[in-house]
């Protein structure tokens, strides 16, 4: 789901059985006890709730007895590859949106999709991707998080805005707030276009769910703004999730996937399985708007969650 393609900066830091990468976030750490196991790099998105669930598994992980760091890739088009080449281990993925991704990687845009609400079908057909390319697709769990859009309360009020199709009929020009990968997402600006006639007009590259991308729309300067269902701050910049009542959004659980040779053990799939089952969408929520609204570090949100569902000691 996120934000601007940039280039991959190469520099001289230690990854798991691959080329080296820029290094952003925390730094490798130990154990906290029993016997080191090994090291693994966790990729995060960037965005608040990619770097929250980052940490999570940094630090289940850590409390198992590995050392963990966490580098931040800009977004699927950077990490992706990083993570088959093994510079990076583990990222925090979502089912639907990673299917879709693979299949128009390997089919083309206009491929017919293989992600729908079904989560069980959809993780059937991300895996058939995942594997030749080296990843394990571990298991989905309860939490579930889709790409949603927003407007400006008044906007909405003004052009009697619910639903996204109301966007459509409404034939108002919309610049949209969103990453700059936008255009080529068929959920993103294409789908809006094609399912709900919506009149985008271009892509301001602020990011997705952004505070910059939320703030544009709040002042006017864009309409519409791609966040997520999970976005905890909305209230706070005036703005209203639009229904997507046509279901552009596929059913997006949340699952780790992972460098098959580098850490495809038993081990590391039981220790974030346990995480996955506990996580909800509305602990996502409150997650998010721990370090969104209240400002708290995401390392700091990621621990007492943990040791609140007894996933780490100390």
């Amino acid at each position: 789901m996120v934000a601007a393609a940039a280039a991959l900066l190469l520099t001289s830091v230690t990854g798991c059985g691959g080329d080296s990468l820029e290094k952003s976030g925390s730094d490798t750490a130990s154990p906290s006890s029993g016997e080191k196991k090994g090291a693994l790099v966790i990729g995060s998105a960037g965005f608040t709730e990619s770097t929250v669930l980052a940490e999570l598994y940094a630090q289940v992980l850590k409390n198992a007895g590995y050392s963990t760091s966490v580098q931040t890739l800009k977004n699927r088009e950077l990490y992706e590859p990083a993570l088959e080449k093994g510079q990076i281990d583990i990222v925090p993925e979502y089912a639907a949106t990673l299917a879709e991704y693979f299949n128009t990687k390997a089919n083309g845009p206009k491929a017919a999709p293989v992600a729908s609400a079904d989560v069980t079908a959809t993780v059937k057909a991300l895996t058939t991707f995942a594997e030749p390319k080296g990843l394990k697709v571990l298991d989905a769990g309860p939490a579930i998080d889709q790409n949603a859009f927003a407007v400006n309360k008044d906007f909405a009020a003004e052009h009697k805005l619910k639903t996204l199709s109301d966007l459509g009929a409404a034939k108002v020009p919309v610049k949209l707030a969103a990453g700059d990968e936008c255009p080529d997402r068929p959920f993103c600006s294409p789908g809006l276009k094609s399912k709900y006639g919506i009149d985008i007009t271009g892509i301001d590259p602020k990011g997705v769910g952004t505070v910059q991308s939320k703030q544009a729309v709040k002042d006017g300067t864009d309409q519409l703004v791609l966040t997520t269902t999970t976005d905890a701050t909305l209230d706070q910049f005036n703005l209203v999730l639009l229904e997507d009542d046509k279901k552009l959004q596929n059913a997006d659980n949340l699952l780790p996937v992972v460098n098959a040779k580098d850490a495809g053990s038993a081990d590391i799939a039981t220790v974030l399985g346990k995480l996955t089952k506990a996580l909800t969408t509305a602990d996502l929520t409150d997650l998010n708007q721990k370090v969104d609204a209240e400002r708290q570090k995401p390392a700091d949100v990621a621990a007492a969650y943990l040791k609140s569902k007894g996933l780490i000691t100390g």
